[in-house]
């Protein structure tokens, strides 16, 4: 699936029709979702239907499906190679800035 092609309002219809088809697999109603996530039936309706999801929420949704750890895909920790820890052995990280004129 190209995502890059995708507007962000088809991408969270997408994320919707996945959580849906991840509830029905496991067999749970919206109510009984909603329930063990502690939002109403209408937040899960509106989810499935791509109309927008908190980050709470969302989370909350995936650890009762049992997708927490698919986070880690989308988020994965930097690894930092025995070379670069070598390199900034001493130095302090500095913060990002723009490039001065």
């Amino acid at each position: 699936m190209d995502w890059y092609s995708m507007t962000n309002a088809r991408i969270e219809l997408e994320i919707g029709l996945r959580i849906k088809n991840n509830r029905i697999k496991r067999n749970l109603t919206q109510l009984e979702l909603a329930n063990k996530v502690g939002i109403s039936r209408v937040a899960i309706s509106k989810i499935e239907r791509g109309k927008g999801v908190t980050l709470s929420s969302l989370i909350g949704i995936l650890r009762m499906l049992g997708l927490l750890q698919n986070i880690e895909y989308l988020f994965p920790e930097d690894e930092i190679s025995p070379i670069e820890v070598i390199k900034l052995k001493g130095k302090k990280r500095k913060r990002a800035s723009t490039k001065k004129k």
